[in-house]
């Protein structure tokens, strides 16, 4: 079994999706929000489809414009089993520092919401590394479970990180021909620290760059890490196959 701890299966993103979502076979697919807008359309996968879990949450790109309504509309649906997760949330300072306290009081005020319903935190973190781990150190419960998605970090703070308790989500970056980076945390790092994600329709793996990404392409990133680190490509399905049972809980 493959899962793909990260995509996103919008209407905006995809005009063909239910047939994305049919080239997963019954692989697992765990969908996550983009913006506020589209929480209720990933419970509605979720509850159409047997092989998606769905984590919802506000973007840090939303700081400036969330209500509470938002925030209220989350929370509502956190009783609901097959939402696995709160997230994408976190801090991004790549285009924007102005709002840097904004950021963080949303950041902080769902990861409360998490430590209440005792849901995994899915984080985005750009440009924002140190923060992200000072707020998650500080405020996180030690018995909730993390998720540091598309984690593009040095192997130190992979390495502070995972001392958290949080796994690193590897995605299609790993393939690019000039990431070094990435290949070296992944080289190095015990593979149980690790899930496969797409981040689809972005980052799409070689040896299709120029396409848009989908979560079937999980596949050349596991091939990327069985080549990186020696072990079959079987080995690495199964491995963080049962990372993702772990950390998302998932009733399967």
């Amino acid at each position: 079994m493959m899962i793909d701890t990260h995509c996103h299966l919008s209407d905006e993103d995809y005009d063909n999706k239910e047939e994305i979502i049919k080239h997963m076979e019954d692989n697992i697919m765990i969908v996550s929000t983009a913006s506020p807008k589209d929480i209720n359309e990933v419970v509605n996968l979720c509850k159409k489809h047997k092989n998606i879990y769905g984590t919802i949450g506000i973007h840090p790109e939303f700081a400036d414009t969330y209500t509470n309504e938002d925030l209220k509309n989350i929370e509502k649906y956190l009783t609901y089993s097959k939402i696995v997760g709160i997230g994408e949330i976190g801090l991004d300072y790549h285009y924007t520092k102005e709002n840097k306290e904004k950021q963080k009081e949303l950041f902080i005020k769902q990861i409360k919401l998490a430590n209440k319903y005792k849901k995994t935190i899915v984080i985005h973190s750009r440009d924002a590394i140190e923060d992200t781990y000072n707020i998650v150190k500080q405020y996180k419960n030690k018995d909730i479970k993390c998720n540091m998605h598309c984690f593009s970090g040095s192997l130190e703070m992979a390495e502070r990180f995972i001392k958290l308790g949080v796994t690193l989500g590897i995605g299609g970056v790993l393939t690019f021909k000039n990431e070094k980076k990435l290949k070296e945390i992944v080289t190095t790092l015990d593979i149980h620290n690790f899930v496969l994600e797409t981040d689809s329709p972005y980052l799409t793996p070689e040896p299709l760059r120029g396409h848009k990404n989908e979560p079937v392409n999980i596949k050349y990133i596991a091939a990327k890490i069985s080549q990186l680190k020696g072990i079959s490509y079987a080995k690495v399905l199964e491995i963080t196959t049962q990372t993702a049972h772990r950390q998302f809980d998932l009733k399967l």
